[in-house]
């Protein structure tokens, strides 16, 4: 994930970073591998059914090749020190990109108003990490409450109203004779 998010956000610059948190958020909430549903979620955002098809195939066969690769030597030399020195190490690098993404993710959360953002990501974590509430229940009573302040400060700003008109999310669509 803080590859795909640096590729498509960073990089090639295909996806704002709050376009990508939406889509990232949507990802955790359907069922399978996120990577995977992320990179569905923008393939067929930017070529449809094809598009989703390319993005999961260029994303699973380059690794599935490699973890091929690498398990038929970890077969034969998995059991050496300097391998499993190696692992460790791999694993702390790990836990710093998962990090350093979970970082990049909360800038967006922090223009505005950031302190309903923030307290309800604190207030998750302390019920998951520290009271051990299971997540289910975390996520059954912290995403209403999240939908239900977002709705408020959209109905403040008055973009409600837009949202329940169509064409005006965006402006109107200049091929449907708008004013450019």
């Amino acid at each position: 994930m803080p590859w795909s998010r640096r590729m498509l956000v960073d990089i090639r610059k295909w996806m704002t970073a709050e376009e990508y948190n939406e889509a990232f958020a949507l990802c955790q909430f359907l069922p399978g591998p996120n990577i995977i549903n992320l990179s569905i979620v923008f393939g067929a955002r930017v070529r449809g059914a094809a598009g989703a098809t390319a993005a999961v195939v260029a994303l699973v066969a380059p690794p599935t090749v490699l973890m091929i690769v690498i398990g038929v030597i970890y077969a034969h030399y998995g059991d050496a020190e300097a391998l499993q020195r190696i692992l460790a190490g791999v694993s702390a690098a790990v836990a710093g990109l998962i990090l350093g993404m979970f970082g990049m993710m909360l800038k967006p959360l922090l223009r505005g108003n950031w302190l309903r953002p923030v307290a309800i990501v604190a207030i998750v974590v302390v019920a998951i990490a520290i009271f051990r509430i299971p997540m289910i229940w975390t996520l059954a009573v912290m995403c209403p409450v999240s939908i239900a302040f977002v709705w408020h400060a959209l109905g403040r700003a008055g973009e409600v109203q837009n949202l329940k008109k169509p064409g005006l999310e965006r402006g109107p669509d200049p091929d449907q004779g708008g004013a450019s």
